[in-house]
């Protein structure tokens, strides 16, 4: 079962039990996934590395959006904003720690025989590919930035 088609089974069974907020989050990843159909060749699934991409952009989104919400003292729209991050998260791998990135990105930095700032589109490509869901954009271009400069 493909992570597009586990999230389809996932709305249905939160639309019998009623669960609003995953209902809500979910909805809206699948809305997401349409969108992203519809931008491509008009094909009928995304693969499972597309589709972590969106639920990936989405999680950050609502952990800024969450951000705003504890700054301003809404913590009415924080708690629903902090629920349907969860339920996001629960579809992604699991994140990398720190130390574990940056060995890895040593590891591929090796890998790939880069050595120098010049190097830093094919490491940063080749780690995003790999890491895709599992650690933060800038994170991964500061480790970058700091092996090669």
């Amino acid at each position: 079962m493909t992570l597009q088609d586990r999230i389809s089974a996932d709305m249905k069974e939160a639309m019998k039990a009623k669960d609003k907020v995953r209902l809500a989050a979910l909805r809206d990843i699948k809305s997401k996934i349409m969108l992203a159909l519809t931008e491509t060749s008009g094909a009928d699934t995304l693969d499972d590395a597309a589709v972590t991409k969106i639920m990936a952009k989405q999680l950050k989104q609502r952990e800024d959006t969450l951000a705003i919400y504890n700054e301003q003292g809404r913590a009415d729209l924080a708690a629903e904003e902090q629920a349907q991050a969860e339920v996001i998260r629960a579809y992604l791998p699991q994140p990398l720690s720190d130390e574990e990135l940056a060995a890895a990105v040593q590891s591929l930095v090796t890998e790939l025989g880069a050595s120098s700032m010049a190097d830093m589109g094919k490491v940063m490509g080749a780690a995003s590919a790999k890491f895709a869901g599992r650690a933060d954009g800038k994170a991964i271009s500061a480790l970058v930035r700091s092996i090669l400069g």
